[in-house]
């Protein structure tokens, strides 16, 4: 039997079964950047934990890789902007990589192959009690057994 809901609305029904989520920075990537087809996903995904129907946690890698190509372009405006954005996004939290977070990503490094960054967003998420990761992040399939990956890929 053919889904016919939305991606947005496969979406919210899979985060129905989660409190906490894990959100990748592809995510943000393709939100910032309006990348069709993923914008609508992404908006409501961020809209969905803006209401406080989910809460959102992401790790300081975050910035680092949203903002590399924004300093890069030496757009500092821009690069503080997402920063911004990423640390004050409401129902979502920002989470430094300590040293829990760091002994976690070295398990999860070790045990599913995972670069170094990725392995840091896992991490986080899993420290800080999501059951499920949204990303576009192929290698990061590798975690499934660890929580729900979504990938956005996949609801297309």
């Amino acid at each position: 039997m053919a889904d016919n809901r939305s991606p947005q609305e496969r979406l919210i029904g899979l985060l129905a079964a989660h409190q906490a989520i894990g959100i990748d920075t592809s995510v943000f990537l393709h939100h910032f950047g309006s990348s069709l087809p993923y914008l609508p996903i992404t908006t409501a995904l961020l809209s969905h934990v803006q209401s406080g129907k989910i809460r959102g946690v992401i790790s300081t890698v975050t910035i680092m890789e949203v903002t590399v190509r924004p300093w890069q372009l030496k757009r500092e405006a821009a690069a503080r902007q997402y920063e911004l954005y990423l640390s004050h996004f409401p129902n979502m939290t920002l989470f430094d990589v300590d040293r829990h977070v760091a002994r976690r990503a070295a398990q999860v490094r070790a045990s599913h192959r995972l670069h170094p960054a990725d392995a840091l967003q896992i991490a986080t998420a899993l420290v800080h009690g999501a059951t499920c990761f949204i990303t576009n992040d192929y290698p990061l399939r590798r975690a499934a057994d660890l929580l729900t990956i979504i990938m956005l890929d996949d609801l297309l």
